[in-house]
Parts: structure tokens; sequence; C-alpha cells
């Protein structure tokens, strides 16, 4: 009986230093989660709209951008830390931009304001 008891305690043994594929999670999965949460932080310091944050990060998964926004904005408000406003502007400040410049109206608007 001590035998066998001395031989399961040695394979335990043995085992317990063996990464076992597929118990722990992978590596790139948890790296993305963490650049995404980062991100969605840093969307809400930088006073972006979630709908901004998802649009300018397509492939970043929304729920880990969304833990991110969600936790930069509680820790802001704790500490009473006021955003900085973005340095590029939001997509829907471009797509506003684009539309103006494309109608008669924003390019008479735009010659004039060049001085041309």
């Amino acid at each position: 009986m001590s035998a066998r008891l001395l031989a399961i305690l040695s394979v335990a043994l043995l085992l317990a230093g063996c990464e076992i594929p597929g118990v722990y999670p992978d590596p790139k999965v948890m790296a993305r989660e963490a650049d995404a949460k980062a991100t969605g932080g840093g969307c809400r310091h930088a006073l972006r709209s979630l709908e901004d944050c998802y649009t300018l990060n397509p492939k970043a998964p929304r729920a880990a951008i969304f833990a991110g926004w969600r936790e930069m904005d509680q820790y802001m408000r704790e500490n009473k830390i006021e955003g900085v406003q973005a340095v590029i502007p939001s997509p829907k400040a471009e797509t506003t931009e684009e539309s103006v410049a494309s109608s008669p109206e924003g390019k008479a608007e735009r010659r004039g304001a060049r001085g041309s």
C-alpha cells in the first residue's frame, strides 16, 4: 500500500509542473482583451462616446471596450478628473465636414474662408 501511495504522489508531483493545454486561457486572447479594455479607458478619458470608440476600433471586442470605458468613467468620477479633448476628430465630425464640403454651399464657404 505504501508503494502505491508513493507512486501516486510522485505522479501527482510530476504533473503539478506541467502546463496542460486548454486549462489556461490563450495569452493572445488575454492580450487582445487587455488592449481593448485600455482602448475603452482611453476613449473615456478623451471624452469620446462608446459609439465613436466602437467605430474607431472595429476589430476590438466591444465588451472589453465597454468594461474599460466604464471603469475609467467610475475612476474619473470618484477622483473628479476632467477628460481631455481628443486631438483626432470623431468619425461623426469627419462625415459632417465631408457632407458640407460636397454641397455647393460648403464649397463656397470653404473658398471664402481661404480668401480665394
